[in-house]
């Protein structure tokens, strides 16, 4: 997947999900490797970085 596939893909999960979209990522993510699936797992992975980009730092 090129990065602006995967930079849409996070920007929807994150107007879908808010701030569970990260979790939601690294559940799809869990489940791609899980079925030995390692391209969509990778897919997943840079989904899920670019979502905590978007999020910003955490407060402290």
């Amino acid at each position: 997947m090129d990065m602006t596939t995967i930079s849409q893909h996070a920007h929807a999960l994150y107007r879908a999900h808010g701030d569970r979209a990260e979790a939601e990522a690294q559940h799809q993510f869990r489940e791609a490797e899980a079925r030995g699936d390692s391209a969509e797992a990778e897919d997943w992975k840079a989904i899920r970085k670019t979502i905590r980009m978007l999020r910003g730092p955490n407060e402290s």
